[in-house]
């Protein structure tokens, strides 16, 4: 690798590291506004996507363009997303933050089956293997909830499923980002998910959580939260497209792997909670999976630096034979 290589993987990976301290933010206001008692997850969501449309929106609006893509496939990218959201804020609820963050990288398994069948992405045997570690670490923190009796977690189990079933949805989300971000325009494609997430919210919002909504005490504590939250996951899908454009969906899920460590620091330091050694054990297992994977992934970020010609041509014919994001179909 030349010093400008190695500078660009550098840059990729403190981007990672970043988005891995966003989602860490993200993760502790979720969890402190789940211990006050409120329970509306597509409200946290629509604060976000709100900010995105009126940040990015205004941008696009500026530039008087027309769509890169059409616009029923930002729905649906948008569908998929805002589900995804649900889901893990959901598991909140019923779980500790540890076990939600840690469960989170369930997308990167999810993603490599997409990436894989969709994008046409090859992986070798070791990458494979790396991935795998990473699976059976996440599955530790399966069985230390099958034994939790006590604690924060009302239903661990529960919360568990919510987080898996999320990250499949935050799968297609990455897949159908990385696509977009790598055949179109970076600033459409958060504008427009930020735009159609606000409407998907909020129709689910006057369906489903019109009651808990009503049911929150808005104090200065609870807004601060919000706010944070909102700041927090609005910083996150900011920097997301850059690592999706610089190096796929694959190492991004990997690089926020990390954001487990801040997870565990949280529940220590605030929380004031002893955390079951079977998670030190899973953070492990993640971790040697996550060398693994990255000392094999050193050609695929080589190729990325130098443009990658096959891969460019490769989403090129994809864009032209579909038109829009294939894998959302």
């Amino acid at each position: 690798m030349n010093r400008r290589e190695i500078c660009r993987l550098v840059f990729v990976l403190f981007l990672g590291q970043l988005v891995s301290f966003f989602l860490a933010v993200a993760s502790f206001t979720s969890s402190y506004i789940a211990d006050l008692g409120a329970d509306v997850p597509l409200t946290q969501s629509f604060f976000t996507y709100l900010s995105l449309a009126l940040a990015y929106g205004a941008v696009l609006l500026y530039r008087r363009q027309k769509l890169q893509v059409p616009w029923y496939w930002y729905i649906a990218l948008a569908i998929v997303d805002v589900q995804g959201n649900y889901l893990v804020i959901k598991a909140y609820q019923y779980s500790s933050i540890t076990s939600v963050t840690l469960l989170d990288c369930w997308t990167i398994p999810w993603v490599i089956i997409l990436t894989w069948l969709v994008l046409g992405t090859r992986y070798s045997l070791w990458q494979f293997l790396g991935a795998a570690i990473c699976v059976v670490g996440l599955g530790l923190v399966l069985l230390s909830d099958s034994t939790e009796s006590s604690g924060d977690a009302k239903k661990p189990l529960l919360g568990d499923a919510l987080v898996i079933a999320g990250t499949f949805c935050y799968a297609f989300s990455n897949v159908g980002e990385e696509f977009c971000c790598k055949t179109k325009d970076r600033v459409e494609v958060v504008a427009m998910l930020g735009v159609f997430g606000v409407l998907v919210s909020a129709c689910e919002i006057a369906i489903f959580e019109r009651k808990d909504l009503e049911a929150v005490k808005w104090t200065s504590t609870m807004i601060s939260l919000f706010f944070g939250f909102a700041a927090a996951t609005f910083l996150f899908y900011t920097v997301v497209p850059f690592v999706l454009k610089m190096s796929g969906a694959t190492l991004f899920n990997l690089s926020l792997l990390t954001s487990d460590m801040w997870a565990v620091a949280i529940r220590v330091i605030f929380y004031h909670q002893q955390v079951d050694w079977l998670y030190y054990l899973a953070f492990v297992a993640v971790a040697i999976g996550l060398i693994i994977y990255s000392l094999n992934e050193t050609g695929m970020l080589n190729a990325t630096a130098t443009g990658n010609e096959e891969e460019t041509i490769q989403y090129e014919r994809l864009a032209q034979e579909n038109s829009a994001p294939v894998m959302l179909s």
